[in-house]
């Protein structure tokens, strides 16, 4: 199985908890048999999935977890380790068809001397069949069989498949802790923090600032699309750049635009409370049509983004 990503769990400081409560369940062979991921893909949660599973099938795991060099480390590495399975969405749901198949699997004999270990990303989309297909294995699991639900958003998992599991303990970092990661692994002295929020996560945001073909970065881009966004705000007319946006860009505009109008309510929480309001409702209609986005089949994107300009403009007498 392959984790897009150019780090490991190790790599990142605020999985060091999680890292040590599993394996100090592995060390006491205590360990239970659903565990509940509930971390971000953003912030290392199937990082960290892949981590546990590793750990857990490896032959003779050490304090950090597996040692990288029994058969069945090097049957993971290669990803064609028999006992291992891996469960991704089919589309947007995860099917119960994919659930039933992986049931099956998990009640047969163990190929190789250790754990079967499956990992369920994005468990929140399990549909009903399939999250009900997946309790009875839940409920009366097979020997020496480990499930790892991976959830961005936890509170979406059905409640009955969340209630048995044991969850992984996370603190969503600090600013500050990315700000010192991003430094150390990516040799930025700036804060680049501001857009965690359009990105995603420290993750994605290291992804950012790196350039490919000579090509602008995408943190390049959304430091432009900030500037461009205060001239338009300020002129009250769409600067030249932002009459070129393409499609692919669109939603990184639409938030750097909520990013600052959020800030302009921040800096401003002392001003008149129906502009406040307004200039509130302003950045939930961007939030919102940032999500609508994906569904609709065309939008005329400068009409919109200058209107979003014409509103505040008015919001603010300006």
């Amino acid at each position: 199985m392959v984790v897009e990503s150019g780090f490991t769990a190790a790599q990142l400081p605020w999985l060091e908890g999680p890292r040590q409560a599993f394996l100090a369940q592995l060390t006491r062979q205590k360990m239970p048999h659903a565990q509940l991921v509930g971390i971000d893909s953003a912030y290392g949660g199937e990082l960290l999935s892949v981590f546990m599973a590793r750990a857990a099938m490896c032959l003779q795991p050490t304090p950090a977890g597996a040692c990288g060099f029994c058969k069945s480390c090097q049957l993971f590495d290669a990803g064609n380790h028999p006992d291992f399975y891996h469960i991704a969405a089919d589309g947007n749901q995860i099917k119960v068809d994919q659930i039933r198949e992986l049931c099956t699997r998990l009640t047969a004999t163990a190929q190789q001397s250790g754990m079967r270990v499956a990992i369920i990303h994005h468990s929140e989309r399990l549909n009903s069949a399939a999250a009900n297909a997946l309790l009875k294995t839940l409920e009366e699991p097979g020997k020496d069989t480990l499930l790892i639900l991976q959830s961005d958003t936890p509170a979406r998992l059905m409640a009955t498949v969340g209630s048995r599991c044991q969850r992984i303990p996370f603190v969503v970092p600090s600013r500050e802790i990315i700000k010192n990661w991003l430094a150390q692994q990516c040799d930025i002295k700036e804060d680049v923090t501001w857009c965690l929020s359009v990105v995603g996560g420290p993750l994605q945001l290291a992804e950012s600032l790196q350039s490919e073909g000579g090509q602008q970065s995408r943190y390049q881009s959304l430091l432009q699309f900030r500037k461009d966004w205060a001239q338009s705000l300020s002129s009250g007319h769409l600067c030249a750049s932002l009459l070129t946006i393409s499609e692919q860009q669109i939603i990184d505009v639409l938030k750097v635009l909520y990013l600052l109008i959020r800030q302009v309510l921040l800096k401003n929480s002392h001003q008149d409370a129906f502009i406040h309001a307004q200039l509130g409702n302003l950045a939930a209609k961007i939030m919102g049509m940032c999500h609508s986005l994906s569904t609709m089949p065309s939008v005329n994107y400068l009409a919109l983004c200058q209107s979003y300009v014409l509103e505040y403009r008015e919001i603010t007498n300006k």
